[in-house]
């Protein structure tokens, strides 16, 4: 484990869904099925046509959100408060974790592709409130997604972070891409690891990972 390609980091940011808490807990399926039936609504489409369009979104836009604002001029804040009215009750607290980003020297912020206020939720229920010193959503960014170069420059901006004194962890390799290129030190936090000389390290257990660091 090169733990000596940490010591110059001074900030470590890390993604919130599918990162702060493992992907089998299945959080963001709850999201998916609210921000389907807000498609059908707002475009009036059919289910399987609102699946799609919320899929190739994602793919075309980097979120739904961000497909939906910029080819339907949805207003976000309302999407936003809807998709993310989801059950945390599959969340439990990770001690260990807690324990292990508490030790990581300089800042801690969270950064997502949803918004602040459920950020939150998830971190309250995680048992990591208190811990970061920031918690920054789409809303931070201006309402443009992770993947955009625009996203990560209003967001790093805001909150003076140095990207050769960073770490960026997430779920999504894409997001990867932007921290790489501004010398951020990535890490990719899934099952399998991500293609791409843009990912310096993978795991699939981010409390384990952190461990390694602080040893």
């Amino acid at each position: 484990m090169p733990a000596a390609d940490f010591t110059h980091v001074r900030t470590w940011v890390f993604d919130l869904d599918n990162t702060l808490y493992p992907p089998s807990v299945r959080l963001f399926d709850q999201i998916e099925v609210r921000i389907t039936a807000y498609v059908m609504d707002a475009l009036s489409v059919s289910k399987a046509e609102a699946d799609r369009l919320r899929v190739h979104y994602w793919h075309t836009h980097g979120t739904t959100l961000a497909g939906l604002m910029r080819e339907h001029q949805v207003d976000p804040l309302p999407f936003l408060e809807d998709v993310h009215d989801i059950s945390f009750d599959q969340l439990t607290p990770d001690p260990d974790l807690k324990a292990h980003i508490t030790a990581l020297p300089g800042r801690k912020i969270v950064y997502t592709n949803g918004c602040a206020p459920y950020a939150e939720q998830v971190v309250a229920a995680r048992g990591l409130s208190g811990l970061f010193d920031a918690v920054y959503g789409v809303e931070h960014a201006d309402f443009h997604p992770k993947p955009d170069r625009a996203a990560f420059d209003r967001v790093f901006t805001r909150d003076g972070l140095r990207p050769d004194e960073g770490a960026m962890f997430e779920d999504d390799a894409r997001n990867l891409a932007v921290p790489h290129a501004l010398g951020m030190r990535t890490v990719h936090v899934a099952p399998a690891r991500g293609d791409g000389d843009h990912i310096h390290h993978h795991t699939d257990d981010l409390t384990g990972f952190l461990s390694k660091l602080a040893g």
